[in-house]
C-alpha cells in the first residue's frame, strides 16, 4: 500500500477496501492495515486481486474520485467514474474533428512526430552514455534513421501511411533497445512482447505503459475530452484510443527511460519478478511497489516545457498536453504541439 500525490495504490492480493464514515479502511486477512481520510485521497488505484465495498465505490463516484483497476501485470482493466461531466461543446468538436479526414491526419502526424523525436532523444542520450563503442555507433545510426522519417511524415496526408511510419520507427527503436540495457543477463531484451510479456524488461515496460496510459486518460477526462475517441489509434469498443494517442509522446522519454534507469542502476533485480505458468513474466508485489514508488518520484521531477518556456513537474505534462490538444480541437491553435523534452 502506498499513498503518493493524493493517490492511494493498493497492490496486495486479497486486500479489501471499505468505507468507515469518511475514512477508507484497508483490511488484509481481516486485519486493518491502513486508515486514510477520504479528504486526502484524489484517486484509488487497485492492482491485482483487490476488492472494494459497494459503499466505497458509490461514495467515490459521487465525489468525482476515480477508481482505476489493473491486473497484477499492470494491464489497465477498467476505471470507475461518476456521471459524465465536462464541456459538451469540446466533445462535439472532438467528434467533428474525427469525421474530418484532413484534421484527423494532422493530429496523428503531430503525435507520431512527437514520438519519433522523443525516441531519437532517448537513443542519442544512450549513445553518449554507452561504454561500448559498437553500441554507441549503432544507437547513433538508429537515431539518424528515425530522423529520416520526419520530413516524409510532415508531407504525408494518408492516415494509414502515418500509422505505417509510426510502426517502422517503433521497429527500428526496439531493435536497438537491448543495446541500452547494461545488465543484459537479468534484463536481456530481443523484441517487444506484450500479451504476455516474456522477459523482465518487457514486464517492466508493460507495467509502466499501463500507468502512463491511466495518467493520460485522467488528464483527458480532466479537460472534458473523451478518452475513447482518438485519431491515430482506431476506435474499438472499450479502447481508450485518445489516451493511447496522447501517451505515444510519453512512452520513450518517461516510461522507457525510467525502465532503463531502474534496470541499469540495479534498483530492480531478478527477485522483483516472477514467472507464471505458461512462461509469462510479471513483476512481484515487491517489484510493483518499487516501480510505483520510482514512477511517482519521477513525476515530481522538473522538466523544461518548450512551448510554455518554463519548467514544470513531469506529472503535470499530460495535463498540459491534454489542454493543448483541447485548444487545437477548438481551433484556438493551428496544430497540436507534442511535448519533446530538451
Amino acid at each position: 500500500m502506498l499513498q503518493l500525490l493524493n493517490t492511494l495504490y493498493i497492490m496486495t492480493d486479497g486486500a479489501y477496501l471499505n468505507l468507515d464514515h469518511d475514512t477508507v479502511r484497508v483490511e488484509i486477512e481481516r486485519q486493518t492495515r491502513l486508515r486514510a481520510p477520504l479528504l486526502h485521497i484524489g484517486a484509488l488505484v487497485c492492482m491485482g486481486d483487490v476488492r472494494l465495498s459497494s459503499f466505497l465505490i458509490h461514495r467515490c463516484a459521487e465525489d468525482g474520485r476515480s477508481i482505476a483497476l489493473f491486473s497484477r501485470a499492470g494491464r489497465f482493466k477498467a476505471r470507475v467514474e461518476g456521471p459524465t461531466s465536462g464541456n459538451v461543446l469540446l466533445r462535439r468538436a472532438q467528434h467533428l474533428a474525427l469525421s474530418d479526414a484532413a484534421r484527423c491526419v494532422r493530429v496523428a502526424r503531430c503525435i507520431v512526430a512527437g514520438k519519433i523525436q522523443s525516441s531519437r532523444g532517448v537513443l542519442l542520450r544512450a549513445a553518449r552514455e554507452a561504454r561500448d563503442a559498437g553500441d554507441a555507433e549503432a544507437l547513433r545510426v538508429g537515431a539518424e534513421e528515425l530522423a529520416f522519417w520526419l520530413p516524409e511524415l510532415k508531407a504525408e496526408n494518408d492516415l494509414d501511411r502515418v500509422r505505417g511510419i509510426e510502426g517502422d520507427a517503433a521497429r527500428v527503436y526496439f531493435e536497438l533497445f537491448g543495446r541500452m540495457v547494461a545488465d543484459r543477463e537479468t534484463f536481456g531484451f530481443r523484441h517487444r512482447s506484450r500479451r504476455p510479456p516474456l522477459d523482465r524488461m518487457n514486464a517492466l515496460l508493460s507495467f509502466l505503459y499501463a500507468m502512463v496510459r491511466n495518467d493520460c486518460a485522467s488528464a483527458l477526462e480532466g479537460v472534458g475530452l473523451d478518452p475513447q475517441v482518438g485519431f491515430l489509434h482506431t476506435l474499438r469498443p472499450g479502447r481508450p484510443a485518445l489516451a493511447l494517442d496522447l501517451m505515444e509522446e510519453f512512452r520513450s522519454w518517461l516510461a522507457d527511460r525510467l525502465a532503463l534507469r531502474l534496470a541499469n542502476r540495479r534498483q530492480l533485480t531478478a527477485e522483483h519478478f516472477e514467472i507464471v505458468p505458461g512462461g509469462a513474466v510479471l513483476l512481484s508485489e515487491s517489484g510493483r511497489k518499487a516501480v510505483v514508488t520510482a514512477y511517482q518520484e519521477r513525476k515530481q521531477e522538473q522538466v523544461s516545457h518548450r512551448l510554455l518556456e518554463r519548467t514544470v513537474p513531469v506529472g503535470l505534462v499530460p495535463h498540459i498536453q491534454a489542454r493543448l490538444l483541447a485548444r487545437h480541437l477548438r481551433e484556438d491553435m493551428a496544430d497540436y504541439v507534442p511535448h519533446v523534452p530538451r
